[in-house]
């Protein structure tokens, strides 16, 4: 049993990064932080996909004469699609995060909804 779990350590460091950013994304209010955890658990999605591409003894896709197992580069070509899509979330996502400290004065969850609330409540009277 105990070299089945090591054997699988790459899924088991997915898991975890996976993990670690989830908890980032959930349990803190800084919107920098939720940030670093969404990036944190695309990461680790992309760590998942590229060890499943993987093959024991597998060389590059390349026609090659002594080469007899190749690895899968399905996974590594989505990988690299989904690089281009993570970095254009993460910049996407910062501009927004000046937007929002230019008008709360805050990037802090939990500040940027009391001042929303106090908004709300003055227009309600």
């Amino acid at each position: 049993m105990l070299d089945l779990i090591l054997s699988k350590y790459n899924y088991w460091i997915s898991i975890l990064l996976m993990m670690i950013g989830l908890y980032g994304m959930i349990a803190k209010n800084n919107l920098i932080k939720k940030i670093i955890g969404m990036n944190i658990f695309q990461v680790s999605v992309f760590l998942f996909y590229i060890s499943m591409g993987k093959v024991r003894d597998g060389t590059a896709p390349i026609h090659w004469d002594r080469a007899l197992i190749y690895d899968n580069p399905i996974p590594h070509v989505l990988i690299l699609t989904a690089i281009v899509v993570s970095i254009s979330t993460t910049a996407v996502a910062l501009a927004l995060i000046i937007r929002i400290y230019k008008n709360f004065q805050s990037i802090e969850e939990d500040q940027i909804l009391k001042v929303l609330a106090r908004e709300e409540n003055k227009t309600d009277s």
